[in-house]
């Protein structure tokens, strides 16, 4: 059995993800590893960073990013796709530059791997999420934040990742441009695995958040319609009164020692007070989803009220 890793990327250092202690995360399972490296800017150095790992695992493919053709957001489904179809493993394990997978879990994943890559009836695995938020002590657990996630499928041509790269589906004759297709498109059938992704991309200094989420409008609405929103706002995001989100008591990923020593925006960061007038809401700070989440954590235990999931859980 091979594991292939592999991930798209484009500008992830100066927008500050943490791509090396992600790659690294789970390079030691992984049997290559496939990035598809876009057009990145002068002043960023992704290409550097990655290099800087020196394994020999690691293969670079430069792209080129048609955010024209590819619009709200398919753009990071097809270069995900671009990249998945250069692997050869069995597996195939997708992870994003601002995911973390913690060292504890490599045997469990490499175990799962072994004991489901004959099973014709599991096409990906299932793993659950922490969205970390504001610092590396505090973390998300409402209902519009995504709890489960697929990030290991099984390499088959017609498995594609669908709409904006969150998720994948299995999509038959796929045309290569409509990844936010729906009809004629089927959900995977997963096992879970006992392992979580750790999600730092709402960890970063406010005005390195700030740029990410212009960079990010960018490729949905395009650069127009993101400048006239975005100039209109402060240079750093406001995360909010950190009291309102879940304390992290466990540990991180050794990995990721490093990055969370050079967190210098502590002051930045409110514990309590009100929210501004004029700032915009983030989704789980909106009254309707306070209160499913209230009911979902207090009374139903954890589970979910309907809510969108893009997969077929099977007990296995």
């Amino acid at each position: 059995m091979k594991i292939s890793g592999f991930t798209m990327v484009k500008n992830v250092s100066k927008l500050y993800y943490p791509i090396k202690a992600s790659i690294e995360s789970i390079l030691p399972i992984c049997d290559e590893f496939i990035i598809a490296l876009g057009d990145c800017d002068d002043d960023d150095d992704t290409r550097e960073i990655i290099e800087s790992i020196g394994s020999d695992k690691i293969r670079i493919i430069d792209t080129v990013w048609d955010t024209d053709k590819y619009q709200g957001g398919t753009v990071y489904a097809q270069q995900t796709d671009f990249a998945k179809s250069h692997c050869k493993g069995d597996w195939l394990f997708y992870i994003q530059a601002d995911e973390v997978i913690h060292e504890k879990y490599l045997p469990v994943i490499k175990s799962r791997c072994e004991e489901l890559v004959d099973d014709e009836d599991i096409e990906a695995l299932l793993f659950k999420y922490i969205h970390f938020w504001g610092d590396y002590n505090h973390y998300n657990l409402t209902h519009s934040w995504y709890p489960k996630e697929i990030r290991l499928v099984k390499n088959q041509k017609d498995i594609h990742s669908w709409r904006d790269a969150q998720s994948f589906r299995r999509i038959p004759n796929f045309d290569g441009v409509n990844h936010k297709q729906e009809e004629g498109t089927y959900k995977l059938k997963c096992a879970l695995i006992d392992a979580y992704v750790y999600h730092y991309g709402w960890v970063r200094p406010p005005s390195y958040m700030q740029k990410k989420k212009r960079a990010f409008s960018s490729v949905y609405i395009g650069k127009k319609k993101a400048n006239e929103i975005y100039d209109s706002q402060s240079d750093e995001f406001d995360y909010g009164p950190l009291k309102y989100a879940e304390i992290f008591e466990g540990t991180h990923p050794k990995l990721m020692d490093e990055w969370i020593s050079q967190m210098n925006w502590q002051d930045k960061l409110r514990q309590d007070g009100a929210y501004p007038a004029n700032r915009p809401k983030t989704k789980h700070e909106k009254i309707k989803y306070k209160i499913v989440t209230w009911i979902e954590q207090k009374i139903l235990g954890g589970r979910m009220i309907g809510g969108f999931k893009n997969y077929i859980l099977l007990k296995k």
